[in-house]
């Protein structure tokens, strides 16, 4: 499975689900480059077959919804949607 990698300063884990044609996750990416923070990613859109079934079984822990982009914090918190306010809150302490 293809995870990619940012840099950034360490805000905890940070773990991104995302489709490569989704605007929201196209501008919840710009806001951690713009809080500098590092995170990892999956283009969920891009998988097929088990892999893409693995992780929607893993974002559905989170988000039963299975909504984008989902953003997963510490493998506690979630964040659903492009909430700017709240993942500043989340990412800034």
């Amino acid at each position: 499975m293809n995870v990619e990698h940012v840099d950034g300063k360490d805000a905890g884990k940070v773990m991104l689900y995302t489709l490569s044609t989704c605007v929201w996750c196209k501008k919840t990416k710009a806001l951690l480059k713009e809080l500098g923070v590092a995170y990892d990613y999956i283009d969920v859109d891009l998988l097929s077959g088990s892999e893409e079934d693995e992780v929607v079984k893993e974002i559905t822990k989170f988000n039963p919804s299975c909504n984008f982009p989902t953003m997963v914090i510490n493998n506690k918190k979630c964040i659903v949607g492009f909430k700017e306010d709240e993942i500043r809150e989340a990412l800034q302490k």
